[in-house]
């Protein structure tokens, strides 16, 4: 792969990978056929995932354990031709073993007896239909239009005979990905959803003498689609869905975090008050991604206005919307403006005239700022860059107004840039819209839908929080020392980790020739693994190189058996199979490396150089073998890795953030949780206002000391009863300096700790940071932490806290966790060894608070 799979990436292609090996083998053995569904939201990579699991099909893959399927033949099927070839060429721009010859685009003129292994053929609802020359002579039903010769003439086989062949070839296995993720905005006819429905049934369940597909994939945004997709499917088995979590997918930082919805707050015509607005927005974030371009010596993000206009569009209003834009911001060049309308001509709106652009070449036109689009925006399109739009359409509209964000939520480089809320959210102003029609579009943000994913926070006319000028550098300083965890990552491999490590080390001249000093610290390992194990090796090399089996021989006549036992020299295969098994033990490349290294000490290397390597792969084989070599090894590389990462943490923290970026996803690449430092917080948007029950709009309360705050100094939270009383009762403590309220999203600039719940890895992000002041000139920190014991996750967290705490002894003098017990607040501090001990043991939070290892709250 060309790129580095997130860790819910490789969750979920290995998990599809379990799926296809149980479909593949019970197709070939007992002729069943199988479908499942990869679930993924809009943003979460599906096209890379695809990539990855494409790759280990046709060529195999050790670290997913997954042999290639040397038949494999896939049909990726979906609407639209146009997004067909967005995802071909997404897969050539992720994967390194997908050539351009092994993606073909099936056009007009295909003519096959099968399909070819090895190969994905694009196919979409057209190549189909019954119109489709591909078809023609196959099943034209009397129609009129049809040319039955058109086939003995120019054609030897239809569409659907090369599919039949293919699927009746046993030399064969036929996949069909059903692309379900994407969805255009505009309307479909009732004809054409028709249409691709019986299609889709038809390559599923098969018809007219064509077999159903063996193996059925389904790419779609919800189970509910795929589900849909599916209905109707005959004698097929399905296996479990494949489901990406959103809210990892929104972990990750692929996302943006926040949509920031600016209404007007009284009734009236608002729409060029908007606008003007919505530039100011595109000319600050153009500035900010200027100076963060060349503070990190980054690209440059353009970004992009998006005026949503109705469909049948006043050209005055229109004209009117484009004069507001450049009266707002005169620097902008008057060419800068495009539009996507489904009439590719060019408009004219008053003095502007306005091109026409295809949407899936918006993102990569720098030259357009401002961009014209109607509901019609077509299938797949998506354009990180887009960060601001002003939606003219009506309260009606909500669904075209959800869409569309959601085609926005992508980071514009692929990544969360380090406490800064503005590049990490998209601005949208709705000038038609009242606050019950708002509120409208807020739930359905949050909740997602089939289109968009649900966002991470969704704010009404929030306020912009900087860094509070009267905190002192030493608080700071102090914060961005404080460690934070990673989530763990069940897959991973501390060897991946290693030489991922010593890759970025050597590109970032921290380390020079770091990937042979990490292999040569392996590779001593591995020495002193067989050395003080010699005779057990000796053992296991002995049955890597003979296979031992039985004969038995039944002589009828006597009506009695006898038996004997043979050995057999091992064929290479059997060779590369145990040598194959070690090297997903240490890793294809450290397995490749310490071959040459065993070879180079044979005392053949000089004159039989090749023998001496078939040797050496038969050492590998043995090694494979024998008992617990991959939790010494492991633990070896992680050590290793640990140190390194500790040993360079200066020379890393000097490197621009998308490098930084780099080394955090590696240091997360852990079954256990890692430390990582925070960030420093540069902009938050918090919102001023909630809205109570009844529908009325109620100001925030706002606080002093804050570490961010507005231009006054304050700063608007919504604490709840507990979260109050605990504020207030902080504030009143001696030698405060100031507080933080620590986000609840998984910003770099939010402190994380890790925790196990029902065996799965969760994160607690406590609610306070309070910096006081010691009197010898050091600033100590406390977490206070309320949590309601009624909540079902409140003693594993209580534990992940406790170990946390355990962890790092000395960095807080309070970690407190407070909850009401009996009518009064009550506190366990979890410093305390023995508090620890108890919630280790415990088998209920509330029964701790309410023995003696807890106090009071005061």
């Amino acid at each position: 792969m060309k790129v580095t799979l997130k860790d819910y990436q490789d969750d979920a292609v290995r998990d599809v990978l379990v799926n296809m090996r149980k479909a593949r083998k019970r197709w070939k053995e007992d002729g069943e056929r199988h479908a499942f569904s990869l679930t993924a939201p809009t943003g979460a990579g599906k096209t890379v995932m695809a990539a990855a699991v494409f790759e280990a099909l046709f060529h195999g893959d050790d670290v997913y354990e997954f042999d290639r399927d040397p038949g494999a033949v896939v049909i990726w099927f979906s609407d639209d031709p146009s997004l067909n070839e967005q995802t071909r060429f997404r897969l050539m721009a992720s994967a390194d073993r997908l050539r351009s010859t092994d993606l073909i685009v099936v056009d007009n003129s295909f003519n096959r007896q099968r399909f070819e292994a090895g190969k994905i053929y694009f196919l979409n609802t057209q190549k189909l239909g019954r119109k489709s020359l591909l078809v023609r002579g196959f099943d034209d039903d009397g129609d009129p239009d049809a040319f039955p010769e058109m086939r003995a003439d120019t054609r030897s086989h239809t569409i659907w005979d090369t599919i039949r062949n293919t699927i009746e070839d046993p030399s064969l296995t036929l996949y069909l990905v059903l692309d379900e993720a994407h969805r255009g905005m505009g309307a479909t006819t009732r004809a054409a959803l028709s249409e691709k429905s019986t299609l889709v049934k038809r390559l599923i369940n098969g018809a007219r003498g064509v077999p159903g597909i063996p193996v059925v994939i389904g790419i779609s945004a919800t189970v509910e689609r795929f589900n849909r997709a599916m209905d109707g499917a005959k004698g097929r088995s399905t296996l479990p869905s494949v489901e990406v979590d959103a809210t990892r997918v929104q972990d990750s930082g692929l996302l943006k975090d926040t949509i920031v919805l600016d209404v007007p707050k009284e009734d009236g015509r608002f729409d060029t008050v908007l606008v003007r607005r919505a530039t100011e927005k595109l000319k600050e974030s153009s500035e900010e991604w200027a100076r963060y371009a060349t503070d990190q010596e980054d690209d440059h993000v353009a970004p992009l206005l998006v005026l949503q206009v109705p469909n049948t569009p006043n050209e005055s209003d229109v004209g009117r919307w484009l004069q507001a834009v450049f009266e707002t911001w005169p620097e902008l060049q008057p060419d800068c403006v495009a539009h996507v309308f489904g009439d590719h001509t060019k408009q004219e709106f008053g003095p502007y005239v306005v091109p026409h652009v295809s949407p899936e070449r918006v993102q990569d036109e720098k030259w357009i700022r401002v961009l014209l689009a109607k509901d019609a925006i077509s299938t797949g399109w998506d354009c990180p860059r887009a960060e601001v739009m002003v939606s003219f359409r009506r309260a009606v509209d909500i669904t075209h107004i959800t869409q569309l964000l959601g085609r926005m939520v992508r980071t514009p480089l692929a990544r969360r840039i380090p406490g800064n809320d503005r590049l990490n959210s998209v601005d949208c102003l709705l000038p038609y819209f009242d606050e019950k029609a708002v509120h409208a579009v807020v739930d359905a943000l949050m909740h997602g839908s089939d289109d968009a994913p649900p966002s991470g926070r969704v704010l009404i006319n929030p306020v912009e929080m900087k860094p509070n000028p009267a905190v002192p550098q030493a608080v700071w300083d102090t914060f961005t020392s404080l460690p934070s965890q990673t989530r763990p990552q069940k897959g991973a491999r501390p060897a991946i980790r290693l030489t991922a490590l010593a890759h970025e080390l050597a590109a970032d001249e921290i380390l020079p020739e770091a990937g042979k000093k990490a292999h040569a610290a392996m590779h001593a390992t591995l020495d002193a693994f067989i050395s003080s194990r010699s005779y057990e090796f000796t053992t296991k090399r002995s049955a890597v190189k003979t296979v031992e089996g039985r004969t038995i021989v039944a002589k009828i006549k006597e009506g009695d058996t006898q038996s004997s036992t043979f050995q057999a020299t091992a064929d290479d295969a059997v060779i590369a199979d145990a040598y194959r098994t070690a090297a997903r033990v240490i890793s294809p490349d450290i397995a490749r490396s310490y071959t040459e290294h065993r070879a180079k000490q044979k005392p053949e290397a000089d004159n039989d150089f090749e023998g001496a390597l078939i040797e050496a792969r038969e050492d590998i084989g043995a090694l494979g073998l024998m008992d617990n070599l991959g939790v010494q090894f492991d633990a070896e590389a992680m050590k290793l890795s640990n140190e390194w990462l500790a040993t360079y943490r200066g020379d890393i923290a000097a490197l621009s953030d998308d490098h930084r970026d780099a080394y955090r996803q590696i240091s997360a690449l852990s079954r256990e949780p890692q430390d990582i430092e925070l960030v420093l917080p540069l902009s938050v948007w918090e919102r001023t206002s909630v809205r109570e029950p009844g529908g009325r709009e109620t100001k925030l309360p706002t606080y002093r000391l804050h570490m961010l705050c507005d231009e006054n100094g304050d700063y608007p939270a919504e604490l709840n009863g507990w979260e109050g009383e605990v504020l207030k009762t902080e504030l009143q403590q001696s030698g405060l300096v100031c507080w933080y309220r620590n986000p609840d999203r998984p910003t770099q600039d939010s402190l994380g700790v890790a925790y196990v719940d029902a065996g799965d890895i969760r994160m607690v992000r406590p609610d306070f940071l309070f910096f006081a002041d010691a009197g010898d000139g050091r600033i100590v920190v406390d977490i206070v932490d309320p949590h309601g014991v009624h909540l079902a996750d409140a003693l594993p967290k209580l534990a992940g806290l406790a170990t946390y705490a355990s962890r790092h002894a000395g960095v807080f003098r309070r970690v407190c966790a407070v909850t009401e017990v009996g009518g009064k607040l009550r506190a366990l501090e979890l410093t305390r060894p023995d508090v620890q001990a108890a919630v280790h043991a415990a088998e209920s939070a509330r029964a701790l608070y309410e023995s003696m290892l807890a106090s009071d709250y005061v």
